[in-house]
């Protein structure tokens, strides 16, 4: 039996599908959740942070930490490694990781007109306020994923798939017998060079999760233990990077040789930049000068620090929200909510966020009051710059020691 891999519009009567193709063909279920888990045990990211990468919106971090790419990677070798089995119904987003190469897997999807979702959520005890939510949620979040994998805006298309199922006029017992008669195609049966192909993303996964554990962020493909490397953003040194990146992938058991190259996206203004993990990779500046922060900002990054930056107090404890930075370096005299408040709320919500407070007004009381309610240090402006990186780095090394 080939792979079956099965991507679903919510509320399309998914699970009963999965459910009957499981009893009607005897397959294995590897869901979405088993593969962030397995993702998460390779990377030492957590499962709710690998999930994060089927989100639409993309974290204001993630350009300095490559944790999305990351989760990708990783996802990416979890069902590689799964494929080496026969008899497997993969679901959910990371269907989409399995390249098209691999010719014995049966693409399907369902789908349906909103009408017929909204039925369905109603059914299960949804309002429709709450159900249009879902939904758009679903098929932004599916667009999204789609797109960056395959290039197509429309996650439905049907170009994408060797089915499309319209579950607003196919019974769930005529979807799963109309997926196992294709299931038994030639055209997807296993064969020797579909076990290759098998093999050749299985290599360039391994080669992929390999570079991204020491930071670096490239496309990776295999042809028989060839692989190829291509960098896709600008970078100064590029002699000495494609050394780094050729050194690590020849580590790799079954890589015979390994070819660099630029990609299409070399001579755009985006700049390749490594992941230190050494350094703490989720800074957020917090103050209303903007032109000292932003200076700070790019002293911190020609010392390999990279930061985001927020103009009110308002704004951080948004981004605090969403993204959760790792450290704070925060000014305590700013407009509407103060840096004092910042960091109570900061504190009583996130105690895991490091703040420094860095101010040029601050008291004895005041420091005495931020430490109180758990600064990790307190500073005054102007700041010699290498105190300020030393104190981040003993910030990012506390950080570690309490993850572990």
């Amino acid at each position: 039996m080939s792979v079956i891999t099965l991507f679903s519009g919510n509320f399309c009567k998914d699970k009963e599908i999965e459910a009957a193709l499981v009893a009607k063909t005897g397959c294995r279920l590897i869901t979405e959740d088993e593969i962030v888990a397995k993702a998460a045990a390779l990377s030492n990211i957590s499962q709710g942070k690998i999930k994060e990468a089927f989100f639409e919106k993309t974290s204001i971090f993630n350009k300095f930490t490559h944790e999305k790419e990351r989760s990708i990677a990783c996802m990416r070798l979890a069902v590689a490694e799964m494929l080496a089995q026969d008899n497997l119904i993969v679901t959910g987003f990371p269907a989409h990781l399995i390249p098209k190469y691999i010719s014995h897997v049966l693409r399907v999807c369902s789908i349906a007109e909103l009408k017929y979702r909204y039925e369905e959520a109603e059914a299960s005890g949804i309002n429709q306020k709450e159900a249009l939510r879902l939904i758009k949620e679903n098929d932004k979040n599916a667009a999204a994923w789609v797109e960056s994998l395959a290039g197509n805006k429309d996650p439905w298309d049907n170009t994408l798939y060797d089915i499309v199922i319209p579950m607003g006029k196919t019974s769930v017992d005529e979807a799963v017998a109309l997926v196992v008669e294709k299931a038994q195609s030639p055209a997807v049966a296993y064969s020797d060079a579909s076990a290759l192909a098998v093999a050749d993303f299985l290599l360039a996964a391994r080669v992929e999760t390999a570079l991204s554990k020491e930071g670096h962020n490239v496309v990776v493909t295999s042809t028989a233990g060839n692989v190829t490397l291509t960098i896709n953003k600008n970078v100064l040194m590029l002699k000495r990077l494609e050394e780094d990146l050729t050194a690590i992938a020849k580590k790799v058991e079954g890589v015979k040789t390994v070819t660099t190259e630029i990609g299409k996206g070399f001579y755009q203004t985006d700049i390749y930049r490594k992941f230190d993990f050494e350094t703490p990779s989720k800074v957020l500046l917090v103050d209303d000068e903007r032109e000292f922060v932003q200076t700070l900002s790019e002293r911190l990054l020609m010392r390999e620090m990279s930061s985001a930056v927020a103009y009110d107090g308002e704004s951080a404890l948004n981004i605090v929200d969403e993204d959760e930075p790792d450290v704070m370096i925060l000014d305590l005299k700013m407009p509407g909510i103060d840096g004092i408040e910042v960091l109570r709320k900061v504190k009583a919500s996130k105690p895991g966020i490091e703040v420094i407070i860095l101010t040029g007004h601050g008291s004895e009381a005041d420091k005495k009051v931020c430490m109180e309610l758990g600064a990790f240090a307190y500073l005054h402006k102007p700041v010699d710059i290498d105190l300020l990186s030393k104190t981040l780095k003993l910030a990012n090394e506390k950080i570690k020691q309490q993850g572990v």
